[in-house]
This record gives structure tokens, sequence and C-alpha cells, in this order.
């Protein structure tokens, strides 16, 4: 029996590492990894056969045309961050890719955008598409594109909420890299109050739902739309729990309202780009639907601030 196969775009990122080391690990799909410089990619590609890099840039992407219409599942993480590119790559070359698929042959697109783009009714917000960077608006625009491909109605968008991830194998995302800063200052940030909430999501935990996606297709037919992310948590308790891991005490808190931060901005004339102020005035960042490991029965490899902290290499204090 043929084996499916399975094309990963953007393998080298962070949550394309975690992706590629599960498929690798914990499949027998024949499995195709999409790559500019295979010579960061620090998995291991030799662990079983049927695995292939392909050198290659989302920018070219009609040059995989033949093998494109071959591919039962498009798995499709390659991103642009920012810079002159970041339309072409983020929007027209990912439609292309996507228009490049047989509609009969490929069973599923796994697409993933960000959760920036959603209002907490888990629809996108106009603003995401006006004020967002040229990543987010990109983001933004693509999703309202999707819908006009023949393989539209094939189409799972994942959104992640912050990504966590990242070792000596695996990039970091750019949220890990900060969780020990945090830690350095919370003899500062301990006695602060703020009015803020979000989720966040690792790439294992990631990679662990895309995995299920993948092998249980039936099950998601009715939602094809989902954001990733663990149990919603307010700045304050995110504060209080690293307090909590780090054993510090806190004796009072002073609120630091938007109001007060505006007069800041405002005194010492700090330039914000629009899509920051709108970020800062919005806030809650928290999403009525979402989905991790545990929305199907599977263990979660990071839920909770303690286990951000352990993961991240933040030692616990007395």
């Amino acid at each position: 029996m043929t084996q499916k196969r399975i094309l990963l775009t953007g393998a080298s990122g962070c949550i394309g590492h975690y992706l590629s080391e599960t498929l690798i690990q914990d499949t027998n799909y024949e499995i195709y990894l999409l790559v500019r410089n295979p010579q960061k990619l620090q998995v291991n590609t030799q662990a079983r056969s049927g695995v292939h890099v392909l050198p290659g840039d989302m920018a070219d992407i009609d040059q995989l045309a033949d093998l494109l219409k071959t591919i039962d599942i498009a798995v499709l993480t390659a991103t642009v961050w920012g810079g002159e590119n970041t339309y072409d790559i983020n929007v027209n070359k990912t439609l292309e890719l996507m228009d490049l698929l047989d509609v009969d042959k490929c069973e599923q697109v796994i697409y993933f955008s960000t959760a920036s783009v959603l209002g907490r009714d888990n629809q996108p917000i106009p603003e995401a598409g006006e004020l967002g960077t040229d990543y987010i608006s990109s983001k933004y625009d693509c999703l309202h594109k999707i819908d006009q491909l023949a393989i539209a109605s094939k189409v799972t968008t994942v959104y992640p909420t912050l990504v966590l991830g990242g070792d000596g194998k695996k990039p970091y995302s750019h949220l890990t890299t900060g969780i020990p800063e945090v830690a350095k200052y919370i003899n500062i940030i301990r006695f602060l109050q703020a009015d803020g909430s979000f989720h966040f999501i690792h790439g294992k935990d990631i990679a662990a739902v895309v995995k299920y996606l993948i092998e249980n297709p039936d099950a998601i037919q009715d939602a094809r739309k989902f954001v990733l992310g663990q149990n919603p948590l307010t700045a304050n308790q995110a504060v209080e729990a690293v307090c909590n891991y780090l054993g510090k005490k806190i004796y009072f808190r002073i609120p630091l309202s938007l109001s007060l931060a505006n007069i800041i901005i405002a005194v010492f004339r700090i330039q914000m780009a629009a899509w920051d102020r709108f970020c800062m005035n919005y806030r809650h960042f928290t999403y009525n639907r979402f989905i991790n490991p545990s929305s199907f029965g599977l263990p979660n490899y990071c839920a909770t601030m303690e286990d951000v902290l352990k993961i991240s290499g933040v030692e616990p204090g007395m």
C-alpha cells in the first residue's frame, strides 16, 4: 500500500522543527520538507526512509508543480515576518501553492495563520488588515482569498496564540527568548498590576494537535478553523505564577492603568506604531473557542506558567 505523502513548508522554523520531528518519529508517512537552507534543519532526517529534504524557496514554488500534484496532505507553516517580499510570500505564493495541489488527490491543507488577526469571537478583525504589521496584514489578506480557491473546502486553518519553543537543536521562538528576562526583573514586576489576558501554546503541543488533525480528518469536517492555545491567563495571574515558582512574595501591587500609560507615552514622546497602540488598548487577546492536545484526550507538554518556566530553563526559587 502506498504511503500518503505529506508536504511541510517552513520546516526549519521553530514550529516547523517540532512538526518535522513528530512526523518523522511518530508516523510512517512519506514526508517532503521544504526549506530554504537545509543546514538550518536540525532534525534527524535519516531516522527512517521516506523523508525527503527539498532545498527551495516559496518564491519559486512553481518549480515543484509536478510534486505538488502528488501530495495528499500539505502543512503550510512557511512565513515571512517582514520586509519587501512579505506580501508576495505570505499571500501570493501561499495561494499559488494551494492552487498547484490536485483538488481530487489532496485530502487536506493545514494552513498556519496567526491568532492576532482574530477578535474574541474567533472572527477576523478589520484592524488586523488596516493597522497590522506587514506580517499580520498579509495573514489577514490571505485568509480572505483562500475561500476563492478550488481547494478551499479542504483547507483547515490553525491560529497559534503566543508560541513557545526551542532548545539546543531547535530555533527559539521570540517569546521563549524573553522568558529569562521576565524572571530577572520579577522583583520589580511583582509589584505592578496590569489589565490584560492571553493564551500561549508550545511548539510540541502544536505538533501533537496537527498530527491528530492529519490522522483524524473526519473529526474536523464541521470545524475547519482552530485557535491553538492553552487556557487563558490574565497578566496578573501570570505574574503570580512566576512569583510562586521563584519563591517571591507580593506585598502590594500598583495598578498600571491605560491612562497612565498614555501619559507616559506623551511625556516621553514615545513613538508607537498603529498596531502597537491598538494592542495596548485591546489588551485581552483571548478567544471563546480554542484547542490544545487535551481537547482530543492527549497529554499537554506545556500547559501552565510553571511548565513554561521549567522548559525555558528558569531555576525555581526556595
